[in-house]
């Protein structure tokens, strides 16, 4: 069974529909980290062009799944601790200065929501929507910046974190990662700014050491 299966690519497929399509499987574990990612035969597989394919796998490499390497081309991301430090740093910065802000009443009840769709999705057991919502978690934290730069940059950012959580959320059940972020939203709900930070901060760095350990 080939690692594309079930892919189908339509005559009016984009090459960001196929970058999408192909970042799926990763995050699936179809393609392990340090695995090749040949556009000849991934092209000749899906019957389209190669330029697509190309195209394809430079927008995977924007948001840090994929990375050239000399005489090898491109190749799923094999992470490292100094790769994960630089993303959850950037993370930390972000979300830490979110939670340090007041939110305003709608604000707050975005948070509220995305956290009650975590726990909805933790209580179906399925991995990509407790993902999925964990992140959507996060991308409304990040909104009490207000400010549709930074919600596009973290947004870009969640593609790669989306790999780090899925290797995270099989580590741990639904239930531990509902209480890690019930913490953060009674910290946030509280008004106690400086315990809202400390709460982000201690789940990102746990996260850390935890896909530290891992890899």
């Amino acid at each position: 069974m080939s690692a594309l299966d079930g892919l189908e690519v339509r005559r009016t497929t984009t090459a960001q529909q196929l970058a999408d399509g192909l970042s799926e499987r990763i995050l699936a574990g179809a393609f392990g980290p340090g695995d090749r990612l040949r556009e000849s035969a991934i092209a000749a597989e899906l019957g389209v062009a190669r330029n697509t394919i190309r195209e394809a796998v430079r927008i995977l490499e924007l948001t840090g799944l994929v990375r050239y390497e000399v005489n090898r081309g491109a190749v799923v991301i094999a992470p490292t601790p100094e790769i994960v430090e630089a993303l959850y740093t950037a993370r930390e910065r972000l979300e830490t200065a979110a939670v340090a802000r007041t939110p305003r009443p709608e604000q707050l009840e975005a948070i509220t929501e995305a956290f009650n769709q975590l726990k909805h999705a933790a209580e179906t057991g399925d991995l990509n929507k407790i993902v999925d919502r964990d992140l959507a978690f996060h991308q409304a934290v990040v909104k009490l910046l207000d400010s549709t730069r930074l919600d596009e940059f973290y947004a870009a950012m969640t593609k790669e974190l989306r790999f780090y959580l899925t290797v995270l959320s099989k580590e741990e059940t639904p239930d531990e990662v509902v209480r890690e972020h019930q913490v953060i939203l009674d910290a946030i709900r509280s008004g106690d700014r400086d315990k809202a930070v400390a709460e982000i901060r201690a789940h990102i760095d746990a996260s850390v050491q935890r896909l530290k350990d891992l890899f």
